[in-house]
């Protein structure tokens, strides 16, 4: 039972970095220019799957977010077309921020489960002992 947790909690944590990795570079990109004639930088989202097998969750892929993004003008920035228009990402700073912390706590907690797990492990192997 204790490996199990530890598993599943393992398998959690793996998705949780991963949805902390993808929210990272929308943030890290939400002001990337594009020429408009190009694609916006796509938003990235992590899809979780239920892992029926053993227990736990996997992540079963990425998807992206729409490359039409919206027209900002700049007609500062070197990729500014003649009416002065540049793709900007469509992407909403204060869900990725929300997101941010919800993957941040679903992390933590995992960690815990699986800083819990070990604990009783040890303390089973202690009772073992005597």
């Amino acid at each position: 039972m204790t490996f199990d947790a530890i598993g599943i909690a393992g398998s959690a944590l793996t998705v949780h970095r991963k949805w902390l990795d993808a929210i990272s570079d929308n943030i890290a990109n939400v002001n990337t220019a594009s020429a408009t004639d190009g694609d916006a930088f796509q938003e990235r989202y992590v899809i979780a799957r239920a892992n029926t097998r053993d227990g736990g969750v996997n992540v079963a892929g990425t998807a992206l977010g729409s490359a039409e993004g919206r027209l900002a003008y700049d007609p500062a920035n070197p990729l500014a077309d003649e009416d002065g228009l540049v793709r900007m990402p469509d992407i909403d700073l204060s869900a990725q921020m929300s997101n941010l912390i919800m993957a941040q706590r679903g992390y933590e907690a995992n960690a815990a489960v699986v800083d819990r797990a070990k604990s009783t492990y040890e303390a089973a192997l202690q009772i073992g002992r005597s």
